[in-house]
């Protein structure tokens, strides 16, 4: 499935590791044998069980040694130095099989909500995907109030199966979910949909036109219709594992246009707001945006000022 260059430089920016090893063999057109017999000739002892556990991602490098063997795996098929390695690093952004992430209760003020509303789905939290790249546009009425947002988003499945996504809407302060309409655009449609009244939290089910296999992307569009809470002062984005690209963009009504707009992050909902940047607003489309090249765990957002 990732068998050209652009395929292997893609996967290798946003991982996970075995999808990115999986796909440097393909293009370099290396059995595991001959990628033994090389590492061998560089002093490191590898098996092929193991290379081929590690492509699978049925097993993780961890060791010393395995961490070594992986830097000659960079040199045996010709990438860029710890293009692989940092895929294993902790700490980074693009690791895992399945993403590390911190629960959303983390993230979310509406302490589980989220996690109810998904297990009465009865859908895994991260779903069997990780996000590629992700544009979000939110519209901001002449009432000051939330109107909508609109999303078109890529995801690559990271096992067998995955068939659906769970999008999440979590209203201004008076949002009434009951009233919030779900709309899938293209390459979905719409599932079950749950809501939480008290909290203005809405999941909705987006059925994709195809099941996926590991390793595959999948582009799709959505929204949702709000306009049934009061004053808007932000938007965030809450990520509860680490993903690609993000664009964020607001548009304020001609009506409506604020004295101030910012970006900016938290590492969860209770933290404090931090790289603080102001937006400017442009004249003509009256929009504010941000870009996120490595979305990591924890929220993201816009807020702006009224007069």
């Amino acid at each position: 499935m990732l068998h050209t260059d652009a395929d292997l430089a893609q996967v290798l920016h946003t991982g996970p590791f075995h999808l990115a090893l999986r796909a440097a063999l393909a293009v370099r057109g290396l059995p595991l044998q001959r990628v033994q017999h090389h590492l061998a000739g560089r002093g490191v002892k590898v098996g092929v069980t193991s290379l081929s556990y590690w492509q699978q991602g049925a097993r993780r490098p961890q060791r010393a040694e395995s961490l070594r063997a992986v830097r000659a795996l960079e040199e045996v098929l010709g990438l860029p130095d710890r293009s692989l390695l940092r895929l294993l690093d902790d700490g980074d952004a693009r690791e895992a099989e399945r993403p590390a992430g911190r629960s959303y209760r983390s993230l979310v003020e509406a302490s589980g909500v989220v996690e109810r509303l998904i297990t009465g789905l009865e859908s895994p939290v991260d779903g069997g995907l990780h996000t590629v790249g992700h544009q979000e546009r939110v519209r901001v009425g002449a009432h000051r109030e939330m109107l909508g947002r609109d999303s078109q988003q890529v995801v690559r499945a990271h096992r067998d199966g995955v068939d659906r996504y769970l999008a999440i809407h979590h209203g201004d302060p008076g949002c009434d979910p009951s009233r919030v309409r779900v709309r899938a655009a293209e390459n979905c449609r719409t599932g079950r949909v749950r809501w939480d009244a008290e909290t203005g939290v809405l999941v909705a089910e987006l059925l994709f036109d195809a099941r996926l296999r590991a390793g595959e992307t999948y582009l799709f569009g959505y929204g949702f219709e709000d306009g049934t809470a009061g004053t808007s002062s932000e938007y965030v984005r809450g990520f509860s594992f680490a993903g690609g690209q993000y664009v964020l963009q607001v548009r304020f009504d001609e009506q409506a246009l604020p004295v101030r707009c910012r970006r900016f992050s938290r590492t969860s909902a209770g933290a404090a707001r931090s790289a603080r940047g102001d937006l400017t607003l442009s004249g003509q489309h009256r929009t504010v945006h941000l870009v996120e090249q490595g979305v990591r765990p924890g929220i993201l957002g816009i807020d702006w000022d009224w007069a």
